[in-house]
């Protein structure tokens, strides 16, 4: 039998380690995975005994997992530590020698730490032989999971991954992303490339637009707004999660379900993604800031007001592009990326958009005649709803639907929409894993093929880089938009055409 895991948690009295780390850990060990098992420290610095720390965690979970974590908690320690402080350290490195398996035992170091920190505690970490990048110095994997964000832009990324390649192989480390780990994320995969009846009409021969929305309705969380102000809407949401969608949609095939032929075609479909010029900028992306208006009935503040952001904030907390891919796959397909807080409902999804077929045969509006229609068509001034379209549900449901036409009953050939759909909960009677539950296990097993590679974090900043500079540039001026509604009017521009317009949910 191998010795269990060990899962070092530095940082360990946030929130994203008491309310996102623990449950997805406690679900794991309730279901004996990994099978070999595993022990959890967490660090930080004040003081705090082992039974206290276990109390703070079974005060936030739900209700189904006290029993799960009753069984899960002597499993689970602390140890008070600073970790630029070398006796600290070998005070850790003493506990987890006396846990079973001692050093024997592979190592997950997990930082839920600010950003700044990363650089550093890995520093400490490799000073004091915790970490090694020198292949069998240790008898077991030392791995190390960090979170978002990588980086602020180019710059900063390339010099973090700089600092970490000095410490540590690319193999031990696991840049996490919690969106990929979500069911319909990684179902992209498995429905673009099992499916024949829709791997043939992914491509600009059959595609008309793809369109991506991750919808809001809460604002800036209590206690992150100096963090979201610094960062804004663009750098929070679109630059990782919502780039690592589009990659999953728009990749080409990998060769096998290997992490590294993965992660190769997503880097390549990031590499490709065209990077706009301030010209461009001004007239492909919008970027606004909630004012005061009403979500769900509540009356709630504008940005400004929000507690703990500056009254002369100019962070955008929306932001929608229209971007383009420079592939034989792909090109003059345009890509309609929208992100957005404070908005009407809050849903995520991917529509793919087919084109109409060639000759419109239906639905000619009564008493136009039949030139007049032709020549409506053409010319734009009649546009007809498009009758085929594949939506990808991620959040808060799960599910796949397709629109058709149908023939409307009656003497007249008139088409009316149809859907079929599918829903994860409906088919599988089962709620899918919490996405950290899915990347926690993966990282446990070495499997990294939902976490990123350097060099697709930096194709991704790459992008973003070129429209913050765009904006720096005074190309696309902050515009506002009332709470509760569904963003400014602007970015109702950004579809051309008889293209349609943005998703409701």
């Amino acid at each position: 039998m191998t010795a269990p895991t060990q899962i070092v948690i530095l940082g360990a009295s946030g929130d994203l380690t008491l309310k996102k780390l623990m449950p997805a850990l406690t679900r794991l060990a309730a279901a004996g995975r990994p099978s070999d098992g595993f022990h959890v420290i967490g660090v930080a610095r004040r003081p705090l005994t082992d039974e206290a720390f276990r109390a703070q965690i079974r005060a936030l979970l739900p209700d189904d997992l006290h029993a799960a974590f009753d069984a899960f908690a002597p499993r689970i320690g602390y140890q008070a530590a600073d970790v630029s402080d070398p006796v600290a350290m070998k005070a850790l490195e003493a506990r987890l020698d006396a846990l079973p398996g001692g050093a024997q035992a592979g190592r997950l170091f997990y930082l839920a730490l600010k950003p700044e920190l990363f650089g550093p505690t890995v520093q400490e970490l490799s000073a004091s032989g915790l970490v090694t990048m020198r292949v069998g110095e240790m008898p077991a994997f030392r791995r190390v999971v960090i979170e978002k964000p990588f980086g602020h832009d180019l710059a900063s990324a390339k010099a973090l991954n700089s600092q970490m390649h000095g410490l540590l192989r690319e193999d031990q480390i696991y840049r996490i992303d919690h969106y990929l780990g979500k069911e319909t994320v990684q179902n992209l995969l498995g429905f673009r490339f099992h499916n024949a009846i829709f791997e043939p009409l992914w491509n600009r021969h059959h595609v008309e637009l793809v369109q991506i929305t991750v919808a809001e309705d809460i604002g800036v969380e209590l206690g992150r707004a100096g963090y979201y102000d610094t960062t804004g809407a663009l750098r929070d949401m679109l630059q990782n999660h919502m780039l690592q969608v589009l990659s999953l949609v728009a990749m080409e095939p990998p060769v096998s379900l290997d992490p590294e032929a993965i992660r190769d075609q997503k880097v390549n479909l990031l590499r490709a993604l065209h990077a706009p010029d301030p010209a461009e900028v001004a007239t492909n992306s919008v970027r606004a800031r909630y004012v005061a208006g009403q979500v769900n009935g509540v009356a709630v503040p504008g940005y400004r007001a929000e507690e703990g952001v500056p009254p002369r904030s100019d962070t955008e907390t929306y932001v929608a592009i229209r971007a383009e891919i420079d592939t034989w796959r792909w090109h003059g397909v345009p890509f309609l990326l929208r992100h957005g807080k404070r908005l009407e409902k809050r849903f995520t999804e991917v529509k793919v958009q087919f084109r109409m077929p060639p000759l419109q045969l239906f639905n000619r509006p009564e008493g136009m005649a039949p030139n007049d229609f032709r020549r409506a068509l053409h010319d734009g001034s009649l546009c007809q709803i498009r009758p085929n379209v594949l939506t990808l549900s991620i959040q808060p449901r799960e599910a796949i639907t397709l629109a058709f036409g149908v023939k409307r009953p009656g003497a007249e050939m008139v088409m009316a929409p149809a859907a079929m759909a599918f829903d994860y909960r409906d088919a599988f009677d089962a709620p899918s894993a919490a996405a950290y539950e899915r990347l926690l296990l993966d990282a446990i097993r070495g499997d990294a093929t939902l976490f990123l590679r350097a060099d697709e974090i930096e194709a991704s900043w790459r992008f973003a880089d070129e429209v913050l500079g765009g904006w720096a540039q005074g190309r696309a001026p902050l515009g506002e938009y009332a709470a509760g509604s569904w963003g400014p009017e602007a970015a109702d521009d950004l579809f051309h055409g008889c293209e349609g317009g943005w998703s409701r949910g």
